[in-house]
């Protein structure tokens, strides 16, 4: 399945995977250094959790980098009035307004309102055009928006 990400996320992505092969990498092989020069590896526990760090470090580093060959990057339309990856969208749900950005799902972050295109909210906005009112279904029941505006 292709997986979809904006300008601003891959660019996430590529200073993620620089700081772990750079800053990182050098953080913990200091670690596992200065854990070393204390003599018996086979009780160190620094030793241990640097090297922990660093196994957890470079399957991070793995990660990022078959995403970056899987991504696809996405280009907002601006000449289209609809809801697309990348499109904030303001809504009125319950008498409240929200602003929702959609986002790919390597980039969703609900505490910044960032919601996947993959999600039930993302799927329902994905196309609707400004005034539109929105049922979604999801695991908490039957939510329903209107689509004030589109950016």
């Amino acid at each position: 399945m292709t997986k979809f990400v904006t300008r601003e996320g891959l660019a996430k992505i590529k200073e993620e995977l620089e700081n772990r092969k750079t800053t990182i990498r050098q953080g913990i092989a200091s670690s596992i250094k200065e854990a070393k020069e204390q003599g018996d590896l086979s009780e160190n526990a620094e030793y241990s959790e640097a090297k922990s760090q660093q196994s957890e470090n470079e399957a991070r580093i793995a990660e990022l980098e078959f995403m970056l060959k899987e991504v696809t990057v996405v280009t907002h339309d601006t000449k289209t009035d609809s809801v697309q990856i990348g499109s904030s969208v303001t809504v009125e749900f319950n008498g409240s307004k929200m602003e929702f950005k959609i986002v790919g799902s390597n980039e969703a972050s609900p505490a910044e309102m960032k919601i996947s295109n993959e999600s039930p909210i993302g799927k329902g906005f994905i196309g609707k055009k400004k005034g539109d009112k929105v049922e979604i279904s999801t695991p908490n029941g039957t939510m329903k928006y209107e689509i004030l505006d589109i950016k």
